[in-house]
């Protein structure tokens, strides 16, 4: 399965902006929802073609509200993410899935607050995350025109697959502790990346680029 991970912009909630407005909520309504890292949201795909198709359709809400939007190709690497661009260059068939991993960015993962009490497990690079839950958005919106809905008709059910259900938000996401931070640009040279040093973190993600994000 294909993976699409929205980092949203500081200044806004990210499953806030887009759960309470009717298109993007339509988009995501068939996808179970999840948040791997403070202010995302994540779903999986059945293929990066839907994966891109699925961002298309929710070009208008990223350009206002998402800082990244990524996408983990498992025929490309189980850790490794890809830009928008790049995931939609390898859908059209522009570039082979081994000629992507050059151009790079890696991420600090850093802490921002303590574990959930209800789990004991911690994102690692490709962004695995647990609990998982379904969300299910109030029947109340505003459309497009940026007004915002009741957040009080947000509903949550939770995906348990057969295990205890797990504290969500209002819209039935549950959230993580850890955070994308100061991303250090790279060049794969003999098939390694430079170390991260830009911060003193645990952990790291790594999004490849497209030779022209990483000129920019």
């Amino acid at each position: 399965m294909t993976r699409v991970c929205l980092i949203g912009n500081p200044d806004c909630t990210l499953q806030y902006e887009l759960l309470s407005r009717e298109t993007s909520r339509e988009a995501l309504a068939t996808y179970d929802l999840t948040r791997p890292f403070e202010n995302s949201l994540a779903v999986r795909t059945v293929s990066v073609g839907a994966a891109v198709s699925l961002l298309n359709d929710l070009d208008w809400y990223l350009t206002r509200f998402v800082d990244e939007a990524l996408v983990l190709e498992p025929s490309v690497s189980d850790e490794e993410w890809l830009s928008r661009p790049l995931a939609r260059a390898l859908r059209n068939g522009a570039v082979d899935p081994e000629d992507t991993g050059e151009f790079c960015k890696v991420y600090g993962l850093e802490r921002v607050g303590e574990p959930n009490s209800s789990s004991d497990t911690e994102p690692n690079s490709s962004g695995d995350e647990r609990p998982r839950s379904s969300a299910d958005a109030g029947r109340e919106s505003s459309g497009d025109d940026g007004r915002e809905s009741n957040r009080d008709d947000a509903s949550a059910d939770a995906d348990s697959g057969g295990e205890e259900a797990k504290p969500a938000d209002a819209f039935g996401v549950a959230g993580q502790t850890h955070r994308l931070v100061e991303p250090l640009y790279v060049r794969r040279t003999d098939g390694e990346l430079p170390e991260y040093d830009l911060r003193d973190v645990g952990e790291t993600l790594v999004v490849r680029l497209t030779e022209t994000e990483y000129s920019s």
